[in-house]
């Protein structure tokens, strides 16, 4: 039985603009795509961030990465597409190697402050593993703390990194964070009408998943747990922080 407790959540009609911070190019369809597709349909402007290339996303389906780099940014496109993402951000750095550092952080800062968005969505930088079947990727850990970190202090304060001030970014504070993959969520949105969606954008991940017969049970799987939380048929879960109650 669900918890009464728990309603599905859903973002105040001034939250226009929504920026999602993610390491790899199909990191969001795994994960938020439902949610993000609801956004979109409410006619929120939501942006994607991608900090790597992907192009160390050799698997099964994809032996050689050899040319992989711009075919997963062409796969980022037509998912962002399907989902009805205004614009991808790609920052370059390579798959695989990345760490917490002042670069990335300035970096994100800049996006911020040029996207200057209402709501940023990220991961969960404090958990290293879910269960006993996977270990959570180093990457998705680096940025999920280096997003925080430009969220708050960075892209709000005015004296850190102010070769900023010189490209023509002001500071900007953040509204709230969605933290998405957290062990423990407080907010859910129903995804009932927009799952299909998401299963599509991860479909179209063609070099990572390649026919993704198991891409549509997993997903629905995974939102029908969440749904059971929030009291409804699918959702998507998230822990979330409220930085400014204006």
């Amino acid at each position: 039985m669900a918890d009464k407790a728990r309603q599905p959540h859903v973002l105040a009609a001034e939250f226009t603009q929504i920026l999602c911070i993610s390491a790899h190019p199909d990191d969001n369809e795994f994960s938020i795509g439902g949610s993000v597709a609801r956004w979109a349909r409410e006619g929120r402007d939501v942006v994607f961030c991608l900090v790597t290339t992907g192009g160390s996303g050799t698997n099964e389906h994809t032996p050689d990465n050899t040319g992989l780099i711009p075919i997963r940014e062409r796969e980022s496109w037509d998912a962002a597409k399907i989902l009805g993402v205004k614009d991808l951000v790609l920052l370059g750095y390579e798959d695989g190697a990345l760490e917490p550092t002042l670069a990335m952080r300035r970096d994100l800062t800049r996006v911020i402050r040029r996207c200057r968005p209402d709501v940023v969505v990220s991961g969960d930088p404090t958990v290293r593993w879910y269960g006993s079947e996977y270990l959570n990727h180093p990457d998705h850990r680096a940025v999920a703390s280096a997003a925080l970190d430009a969220v708050f202090p960075s892209a709000e304060t005015r004296a850190i990194f102010r070769e900023l001030l010189d490209e023509g970014l002001e500071p900007h504070k953040v509204k709230q964070v969605l933290m998405t993959g957290s062990l423990q969520p407080d907010t859910w949105f129903d995804i009932g009408d927009t799952l299909a969606l998401k299963c599509a954008a991860l479909h179209a991940h063609v070099s990572q998943v390649g026919p993704g017969k198991w891409i549509d049970g997993m997903l629905r799987a995974w939102a029908r747990r969440d749904g059971k939380r929030a009291g409804v048929k699918c959702a998507g879960a998230y822990r979330r922080f409220v930085l400014d109650r204006g």
